[in-house]
């Protein structure tokens, strides 16, 4: 449709356009895009139940090498490999999965973007959809202080995408994350933030007549169709009274303190380190169920012994040996650490079980292979949640099995009545709840 006005004719030779507002005290309220303006988009998600259920989604800008990454057999008794060996023990905890990738996403680096929505990549035109962590926060984030948590170490690029396509920009230092979540606010601080929450209540009251009205003007299947909007609108006001409600409570206290700043920026390891302790305790306190980091890429070197050239440089090595020797390093201490936060999760117990019980933990990228840009066979560690581990679930390398089903596979872990996410042709095969 492009940005082009279109108007819509309703009974009694009314007619809205696409950009109708409703006013009222100076609070403006676009309607939404209305049947006949364009297609459904799909039907909503609805809870099913409520549980404790919890999602990190984790990725790396630059992929990993998958010969270090996929085992060459598949099934639960397969030979470990380089990048694996750190978490063998916890080989029952997560599934190794290959051959799998998005229906129609290439473009290499800019398909980063696409990770977490599974958004087919269409160059300059392309427009980005919900991202699954937002998708589940959608429903399920008001249950904690915070909705989600979108990070990126060191960085300024996430992979957390709002219904409209937008970016939601991310926290890149652990240190400010951890005041976030436990550091109390002045009073000063409390009560201006409670000012901005109770002006952001009222819309639906200064627009109440006209939004009215509007009805009014519509056919029946409109006239549905806004009083769905309506609602979400009102929903999103109650969660802002829950917000009001979190501003007067005390934030959780934790014994540990807040990590450390690196000082070398281009120590991407240590970083993500203290990223995942600090989201290690955002999960142990219950302050969100949901949270997502991505790593860019950077040229500079990663100080780590053996390593003299830069990531990025490394990443598209071209086969060369030396560069795949360093890269190695690299790539082998960041499966290392997510492990560490896996392993972290899976000693906490909660409820008769553990977090990472409870915890749907995923670790990939946009690229399968970095050196030639392409976005095929994706690399994927999946943790936790519930489900049966303890394999390879190898897919067809040359004709890849959607990502997308797993994606399903987990809102509807979540709770989700969700058929399909994406592109998705169902849920994913292989994977098992656990009885």
């Amino acid at each position: 449709m492009g940005n082009e006005i279109k108007t819509v004719h309703f009974a009694k030779n009314h007619c809205l356009s696409r950009r109708t507002l409703l006013r009222g005290v100076g609070v403006a309220m676009a309607l939404p895009f209305l049947d006949s303006m364009t297609p459904a988009f799909g039907q909503k998600a609805k809870t099913a139940r409520k549980s404790p259920h919890r999602f990190i989604g984790v990725s790396n800008a630059l992929g990993f090498h998958a010969s270090n990454l996929f085992p060459s057999q598949t099934g639960k008794n397969y030979q470990t490999t380089r990048y694996l060996k750190s978490i063998d023990d916890l080989r029952d905890e997560f599934t190794v999965i290959s051959g799998v990738s998005h229906p129609d996403v290439g473009g290499g680096h800019r398909a980063e973007p696409c990770i977490l929505s599974a958004a087919p990549y269409s160059g300059s035109n392309f427009r980005n959809s919900v991202s699954l962590d937002q998708l589940m926060a959608k429903y399920l984030g008001h249950e904690t202080r915070h909705s989600s948590l979108v990070l990126s170490p060191g960085g300024d690029s996430g992979t957390s995408y709002t219904e409209n396509g937008a970016m939601i920009p991310p926290e890149s230092s652990a240190q400010d994350l951890y005041a976030k979540l436990f550091v109390d606010e002045s009073p000063q601080a409390k009560a201006e933030m409670g000012a901005r929450i109770r002006e952001g209540r009222s819309i639906m009251d200064i627009v109440g007549a006209e939004a009215r009205a509007v009805q009014k003007r519509v056919g029946a299947g409109d006239r549905e169709k806004l009083d769905a909007y309506f609602a979400s609108v009102r929903d999103l006001e109650r969660r802002l009274v829950v917000n009001q409600a979190w501003t007067d409570r005390p934030k959780p206290k934790v014994d540990q303190k807040a990590p450390e700043r690196v000082a070398n920026s281009a120590d991407t390891i240590a970083l993500q380190s203290a990223m995942y302790d600090v989201m290690f305790l955002a999960i142990q306190t219950d302050s969100t169920r949901f949270i997502t980091m991505h790593t860019s890429g950077t040229g500079q070197r990663v100080p780590l012994p053996g390593v003299d050239e830069g990531y990025h440089s490394l990443s598209h090595h071209g086969l060369d040996e030396e560069k795949l020797s360093q890269l190695a390093i690299v790539e082998e201490a960041q499966v290392a650490a997510w492990g560490r936060l896996v392993r972290k999760l899976a000693e906490t117990s909660e409820g008769g079980t553990n977090l990472l019980e409870r915890t749907m933990m995923l670790l990939t990228s946009n690229l399968g292979n970095a050196s030639a840009h392409s976005t095929k066979n994706m690399p994927v560690i999946f943790a936790g949640g519930g489900f049966k581990h303890g394999q390879h679930l190898g897919f067809d390398t040359k004709n890849n099995y959607p990502l997308p089903n797993l994606y399903t596979s987990m809102l509807q872990r979540m709770g989700l009545e969700i058929d399909a996410f994406a592109s998705a042709t169902g849920t994913m095969r292989g994977i098992e709840i656990k009885s």
